[in-house]
């Protein structure tokens, strides 16, 4: 009951991921991200914990399918687990057990992977995939996966009606540029395309305060224009 579009943009380093579900709090449990390293989602009878498992493996030098065959491998309820994963030179790995609710999909394009279960068709995470790919001027990482997220919905998303989405986006710090987090709305999508459009001109300031506060200026960027989510 959840789907999500995994992303990297090679020119400026990013990593991030955009994800919904018909349950609470999504952003809590889902996505997890290692600046200069990867991007997981962990899903399906979530087990928030094979997140960081998957960054740890991936960091001591393993490949994303390496990381994902041993992550598995060592989940005794590996059933119900569906876990996906894309690095930063752009490989990635989808894992989804035999116990994970149909429709299952994992679909990969140029720097994107989209995954979900209990989905209408396969047709949402290729809708998701081929969203992604339409490069807007200037468009951030962040507006691609939101609007790559809501194309995959446009087309039927999953079967159940959608409750939480959330936005998870790490650049070069040990911090993320962007989370954001809806737990709890009837349109999470709209709330959370919302959400970003508001913050976007915002999230250099606020990497600014934690590196170089002299440097801040409190205001929003106004050079920053939010991406379109219209999608």
């Amino acid at each position: 009951m959840t789907f999500a579009l995994l992303g990297r943009d090679p020119a400026t380093g990013q990593l991030g991921v955009a994800v919904t579900t018909s349950d609470l709090a999504v952003g809590a449990r889902v996505p997890h991200a290692e600046a200069g390293l990867a991007v997981v989602v962990t899903q399906h009878r979530t087990d928030p914990r094979l997140g960081p498992r998957t960054l740890e493996l991936l960091r001591s030098g393993r490949t994303p399918i390496d990381a994902l065959e041993a992550v598995a491998a060592s989940t005794p309820h590996r059933g119900w687990r569906q876990v996906a994963v894309l690095d930063a030179a752009g490989r990635h790995a989808a894992f989804a057990g035999d116990g994970v609710t149909p429709i299952v999909a994992a679909t990969p394009g140029a720097d994107c992977l989209a995954v979900g279960n209990m989905l209408v068709d396969e047709e949402v995470t290729t809708a998701m995939v081929e969203a992604f790919a339409v490069v807007d001027d200037g468009e951030s990482l962040a507006g691609r996966l939101v609007a790559g997220l809501r194309a995959g919905d446009a087309v039927g998303g999953e079967t159940g009606t959608l409750r939480s989405a959330a936005l998870l986006v790490v650049e070069r710090e040990s911090f993320a540029l962007v989370d954001l987090r809806v737990d709890d709305d009837p349109a999470p999508l709209d709330a959370l395309a919302a959400l970003w459009r508001t913050y976007a001109p915002w999230a250099s300031d606020f990497v600014r305060r934690a590196l170089d506060p002299d440097a801040a200026t409190g205001r929003p960027d106004p050079h920053t224009r939010p991406s379109s989510t219209t999608t």
